[in-house]
């Protein structure tokens, strides 16, 4: 740990002589002379003050940080899902990934679908939304029911769905916030309703406060975990999701939960955090809310958790800074 200098100005007194005008009688006449006079002058001069940090010395200070969602009324979720053949054995990671999810929601306020990535079928999907105490056997269920198709445009679903979709508009909510899944072993090809990733962002931003987009796609050879490397690579989609700053999963990969929750967590507000390290000292944990000190959280050192007794506001900065060995 290091000593701190601060620089901070002092105001000093000093004298110094000064010139004035001043008027005098001479000779029966009012003239003006200029006199020499001794005043006390302010002078401003730089000081250094040292400051002992008291810190550990044997120990490094970890600072975590996040921004809380937007607090919005719910979540509306759609994850879009390739029905081409290509993609039939991906369905045990699509189905693992989505129970991931819905274990990482809140235990409240969030509604979930699944839709085939072709317009044609998306717009007549009538299956009633996955919600909280929803079992991963009814996703599944909806899985079977609902992927048909052959066309890998991801962009058109979402939006034939949602907007042209009459039973899709029974149970979204015009004031949730909406989080949209792309899984696909090809790139969108979306040309009826959308154009291209920036028209998609353009679209759904449009109709929704809060938005958020996750894809599971093929990533470029260079980082795929794909053996053989991929032809397809979900540039589109990367596009899109990198507009709103969302997660992006190696659909190679044997195991999308942890991309899927970390999707999840990005939509709805946090009402805990998992720590990356272990505290050294669990009672030196600090935790600051748009840079002043918050008090309003426990730490729980068997699942290395800090729970926020009240959540913070939405927008804000959230730092939780520990010593860590």
């Amino acid at each position: 740990m290091f000593v701190l200098f601060l620089m901070l100005f002092s105001c000093l007194s000093d004298n110094m002589l000064t010139h004035e005008v001043e008027k005098v009688v001479y000779e029966d006449r009012e003239v003006e002379v200029i006199v020499e006079k001794e005043v006390e002058v302010i002078v401003e001069k730089e000081v250094e003050v040292y400051v002992e940090d008291t810190g550990d010395d044997a120990a490094d200070v970890w600072v975590e940080h996040f921004v809380q969602p937007a607090s919005v009324n719910g979540v509306d979720i759609l994850w879009v899902i390739d029905p081409s053949g290509s993609m039939s054995d991906d369905a045990p990671r699509i189905l693992a990934g989505i129970d991931a999810m819905m274990n990482a929601l809140p235990a409240a306020g969030w509604r979930l679908a699944i839709i085939p990535a072709d317009y044609r079928f998306a717009e007549n999907v009538i299956e009633f939304p996955l919600i909280p105490g929803d079992t991963p056997e009814m996703a599944e269920t909806m899985y079977n029911n609902v992927l048909s198709g052959a066309f890998e445009a991801g962009f058109d679903a979402a939006y034939g769905y949602i907007m042209n979709n009459p039973y899709a508009q029974t149970w979204m909510r015009p004031d949730a916030a909406l989080l949209i899944v792309f899984v696909s072993d090809e790139d969108d090809q979306s040309q009826v309703y959308i154009n291209s990733p920036s028209h998609f962002a353009s679209w759904v931003s449009g109709i929704r406060s809060t938005v958020g987009v996750a894809s599971i796609i093929h990533l470029d050879p260079a980082e795929s975990l794909c053996n053989p490397s991929p032809v397809f690579t979900g540039l589109n989609y990367m596009d899109a999701t990198n507009a709103f700053n969302g997660q992006i999963v190696d659909i190679c990969s044997e195991d999308w939960s942890a991309g899927v929750a970390d999707a999840s967590n990005e939509i709805a507000p946090y009402e805990y955090w998992d720590l990356a390290m272990h505290p050294l000292y669990e009672d030196r944990i600090y935790v600051f809310v748009d840079g002043a000190l918050y008090s309003d959280w426990h730490y729980v050192p068997a699942e290395n958790r800090v729970y926020f007794d009240v959540i913070p506001e939405a927008d804000s900065l959230v730092e939780i800074a520990y010593y860590y060995q």
